[in-house]
């Protein structure tokens, strides 16, 4: 069994979108699939269809009802903020040892590939101690990096790269997710970022990978490719 976590450079950029191909090719190729994303704000409890909460369990083919929810999403708050923001306007805070712990029992379950989808960006604070990347290098799982085309991505994304290298993180690959503004074609953006991943990288960098969106998993190979490789073991 192995784990995915699927992170992202900021918000909006595309998490939910890759996390739902990479549930889409597995199932494909008959490659028994989890995905969850045990943190989300911006969660509507009365309105729940259209989170991305519901988009994954959508993914997985199992009903929207409480249950599937909260075995997606246990961290779940109203405000669309940072996660300890909107967990303080409710009076509650995520007990960062308690998030690890229920991400490494899903992945011990019976699914051959466990997506764990993050919130917000990498370095989002979820307590008043701890970041998404604190949480990514307690799962010590290889990183799926999202990124988006929009101006201003070249920094964002190389310097969440930057963050996972410094923290041991494995990057297993960066797929930059088309925006809905974009100052030039996404094919330059990811040669750009290709171009930089060299020198701030130990090991060998990453494959980067365009994410048109609308499209489905079969033309873009690279989901594929991550089920084939870690879908597999």
């Amino acid at each position: 069994m192995t784990a995915l976590f699927v992170a992202g450079t900021g918000t909006g950029v595309g998490k939910t979108y890759c996390t739902v191909q990479l549930v889409r090719a597995a199932r494909a190729r008959g490659v028994r699939v989890d995905a969850i994303k045990p943190v989300i704000s911006g969660y509507d409890a009365a309105a729940p269809r259209g989170s991305d909460t519901a988009e994954l369990v959508a993914a997985l083919g199992a009903p929207l009802d409480e249950a599937h929810v909260a075995r997606s999403s246990p961290w779940r708050f109203r405000e669309p903020l940072s996660p300890d923001m909107a967990a303080r306007r409710e009076g509650r805070r995520i007990a960062f040892e308690e998030l690890v712990e229920f991400c490494k029992r899903s992945a011990q379950g019976s699914a051959e590939l466990t997506l764990v989808e993050g919130v917000g960006g990498v370095m989002v604070p979820l307590d008043d101690a701890h970041t998404v990347l604190d949480w990514i290098a307690a799962l010590a799982s290889p990183v799926v990096l999202v990124a988006g085309s929009y101006l201003g991505t070249l920094s964002h994304t190389l310097t969440a790269v930057l963050a996972l290298q410094a923290h041991g993180c494995e990057l297993a690959a960066v797929l930059v997710a088309e925006s809905p503004a974009q100052p030039v074609q996404i094919e330059e953006t990811a040669r750009t970022i290709e171009r930089f991943l060299p020198p701030l990288c130990a090991e060998r960098p990453p494959p980067v990978a365009v994410v048109p969106r609308g499209g489905t998993h079969e033309n873009v190979t690279i989901f594929a490719e991550l089920v084939e490789r870690y879908g597999r073991s």
